[in-house]
């Protein structure tokens, strides 16, 4: 298998464990796969890289990493053109046009021909039976296509958010007609599967596209056992309570300013939280902007209030971070077309939860049903104050067995067992189209059979 996956470990990239998990499966299955991604010093521009992170890749798995780097993200001055360092604005809006031509999509669309050339060679070095293309970005769909125009392999996307449907604000990315609207809709009528993360999504492709519903399949992303502490959990509230966020910083300035003015009142108003901490970690920004933004200024004015940034965690840290831990804020973007990753994974820790988002939001669904949940008040001062106060309580009064049980809830989200099941039911679509193609080769006359064995059937 040829696996398209931009994001692959070491990319400090949430993508990278899902793509990890399934490379692995896949592996496990009895499967040769050749990860097609971009090199590391790539990923140092952009996110970063965790090198703790490829300690889980299957050593059988063969990566090709190619050298492909996104231009604006780009911070040596020197090696800047006279035109962008005179006229960045104008610069930067003529790289996006440039960018549009060959593919539409920005920042990645130049990159088609080299994905195109890439998956080309593999395949000539090392003849793939399938490709799995996972987007973002969806410019790897182009070379999902151009293997599939040159040798008939077919191929499956994982989507996770989808691309016609914007998942933070719930509306239609782009129309039917327009170039990503054709685009979309030629892969997917021939793709082998379609995953998404979660139920609304799917619901948005089975609509649109009514011909391929059944090919729509949801995998969540769910969590990594290794991730979560494991344990019951004793609280201190002498030592002073200790909350947590762990994830990317990808929300709104005005949306952590709320979280952070009720965390103020709360302590303020619970004794419990008198002297309780609040320490977010993770990546803030890309390139020029990483950790240089008004995200890291809101941050470090709210020290007083025992706010901390500790900066991006690596994956082997992740479990001790939470350990320590007495109680999770979830801050998250968007509503009911976005779950995140990081829900599963809170989920595990057996801590309580505040949940800081909408309350029509996907996360709201999985975290049904969690002993130690807050529930979801929506964005909102005075709620979110409350539900400070409330997993202060939990914190310190809940039992052991709760807490056994709030880890329980978590079980069915693991990782392995989501990405397992996938996996099989991805080669049990492929084992099914390759005897299609063996029934119709053979019934076909000998003047036939080049052209018919040549493709699927769908």
């Amino acid at each position: 298998m040829i696996y398209l996956a931009i994001g692959f470990p070491p990319a400090a990239k949430s993508c990278a464990y899902r793509m990890r998990e399934t490379a692995n499966q896949f592996i496990n299955q009895g499967w040769d796969v050749t990860v097609v991604t971009i090199a590391q010093e790539s990923w140092e521009r952009d996110s970063g890289v965790d090198l703790t992170l490829l300690e889980q890749v299957d050593p059988r798995i063969e990566i090709v990493e190619l050298p492909l780097v996104r231009e604006d993200l780009e911070t040596d001055i020197r090696l800047y053109s006279e035109d962008r360092a005179l006229n960045p604005n104008g610069w930067v809006t003529r790289l996006r046009r440039r960018q549009m031509e060959p593919f539409p999509e920005p920042n990645f669309g130049e990159w088609r021909e080299d994905l195109e050339q890439a998956v080309l060679r593999v395949h000539r070095e090392h003849p793939a039976d399938l490709l799995l293309a996972s987007c973002v970005p969806y410019v790897n769909l182009a070379a999902a296509w151009k293997l599939w125009e040159e040798a008939k392999v077919p191929y499956a996307v994982d989507f996770r958010d989808g691309w016609s449907i914007d998942v933070i604000d719930g509306v239609e990315a782009f129309s039917r007609d327009s170039a990503e609207g054709r685009w979309e809709q030629k892969i997917l009528d021939n793709a082998l599967s379609l995953w998404v993360v979660n139920d609304p999504i799917a619901e948005h492709y089975r609509t649109r596209y009514p011909e391929i519903a059944d090919r729509v399949h949801v995998v969540r992303n769910g969590y990594d056992a290794d991730s979560s502490p494991g344990k019951a959990h004793r609280a201190d509230p002498e030592a002073g309570l200790a909350f947590g966020y762990l994830g990317t910083v990808n929300f709104t300035v005005p949306h952590l300013e709320t979280v952070l003015n009720a965390w103020r009142a709360a302590r303020e108003k619970e004794p419990l939280l008198a002297n309780a901490t609040f320490e977010v970690r993770g990546h803030i920004g890309n390139g020029s902007g990483r950790e240089a933004n008004r995200h890291a200024e809101v941050l470090k004015q709210a020290e007083p209030d025992g706010v901390r940034f500790g900066g991006p965690a690596a994956k082997a840290e992740v479990a001790s971070i939470y350990a320590r831990w007495d109680a999770m804020v979830l801050i998250l973007i968007g509503g009911r077309y976005v779950t995140s990753g990081k829900v599963y994974e809170y989920m595990a820790t057996g801590l309580p939860i505040v949940s800081a988002h909408v309350v029509e939001h996907d996360a709201s669904n999985v975290l049904r049903g969690h002993p130690l949940w807050t529930g979801a008040v929506g964005i909102d001062e005075e709620g979110l104050t409350e539900s400070f106060i409330k997993a202060a309580h939990m914190a310190v009064e809940t039992s052991d067995e709760v807490h056994a049980e709030a880890m329980a809830h978590a079980d069915q989200f693991t990782r392995e067992a989501l990405m397992t099941a996938a996996v099989k039911n991805l080669i049990e679509d492929f084992n099914a189209l390759k005897a299609e193609r063996t029934d119709t080769a053979d019934a076909a006359s000998p003047a036939e059979t080049e052209i018919v064995a040549g493709g699927p059937s769908l």
